[in-house]
């Protein structure tokens, strides 16, 4: 037994120590051909649709609020002194209700100045004994007149190009839906856009309340589409990539377009029905120009930018 555990268990583990170690060594510096060998094999393909027939309907559901039309300024159409102040600053008024007496000067009379509609008065520019000249203030006037208004994105005025002069309002809890007319687009000074329509005057409806703007542009029936993710612009014509379906690089072709939806659009021409398409426009390669940033030691680190797809 002193024999076995002086020389021969020591040898053991000697021997089994230093086969776990050559083992080790050969899995980390020489590893298996068939391993080292292993490359990516998948490819990446550019994705192709067909140009087919298709309905297209330009239908934008807009969501908005009821407001009040702007007040207007009244103003003088003679010379005179205003002898009667027959409103207060405030006070509704009717259509053709006497709001201030003025007497003319030459010939000498007496004019009834007249609200010409309905509404409320608002500041009163003129007192009683006050002389007034033709194109002088004499007060504002808010109309009892309502309208829709609804702020959308620019890119959204494209199509909105050829828009009908109607649209239908929902008010929720509000009455049944109804027609506004006179819709128009309006760009503010600040580049605001947005839609407009009025609100016929037998409704019931008050400043404030949300209200749905339906705007149905056009339909077109059985026509040539493609998504719009293929096409290189929109307002009217643009440019896809036909591919030939054979590996050799697509074709850039300018195509006409019709009515669009935002996730389709007709052809109006430039193309045939099953001709392949790419499915996304090619993208052009962003700027390579290192973006440098502050390290906070006094320093700073650059990075690349840019990618492509």
């Amino acid at each position: 037994m002193i024999v076995w555990r002086r020389w021969i268990f020591p040898l053991l583990m000697v021997v089994i120590f230093g086969a776990v170690a050559a083992a080790l060594v050969k899995l980390a510096f020489f590893p298996e051909a068939s391993d080292a060998a292993v490359t990516p094999s998948a490819g990446i393909s550019e994705s192709v649709v067909a140009v087919e027939r298709g309905e297209v309907v330009n239908a934008l559901s807009l969501t908005g609020t009821v407001a009040r039309d702007e007040s207007f300024p009244l103003r003088s159409e003679i010379d005179g002194v205003v002898t009667t102040v027959h409103v207060g600053e405030g006070q509704a008024v009717a259509a053709g209700q006497v709001l201030f007496t003025i007497k003319q000067n030459d010939p000498v009379r007496s004019i009834d100045v007249k609200a010409p509609e309905a509404g409320d008065v608002g500041e009163l520019a003129v007192v009683k004994g006050q002389p007034t000249s033709v194109g002088g203030e004499l007060a504002t006037l808010t109309p009892a007149r309502f309208h829709v208004l609804s702020t959308v994105e620019p890119v959204q005025l494209y199509r909105l190009l050829n828009a009908p002069s109607e649209a239908s309002v929902t008010i929720q809890g509000g009455p049944a839906p109804f027609v506004c007319t006179g819709l128009k687009v309006q760009v503010a000074e600040d580049g605001t856009t947005s839609v407009r329509c009025a609100i016929p005057g037998d409704q019931v409806v008050f400043a404030g309340l949300q209200a749905t703007l339906d705007i149905t542009v056009g339909t077109v029936q059985d026509v040539l589409v493609v998504p719009t993710t293929a096409v290189r612009g929109g307002a009217g014509s643009g440019v896809v990539w036909v591919d030939a379906g054979d590996g050799s690089d697509a074709e850039e072709r300018e195509v006409t377009l019709g009515v669009g939806d935002g996730t389709i659009v007709e052809v109006t021409g430039g193309l045939e029905e099953g001709e392949q398409i790419r499915q996304f426009v090619p993208g052009l390669a962003a700027t390579t120009e290192p973006v440098c940033y502050d390290d906070g030691m006094g320093g700073e680190y650059c990075e690349e930018q840019g990618w492509s797809w």
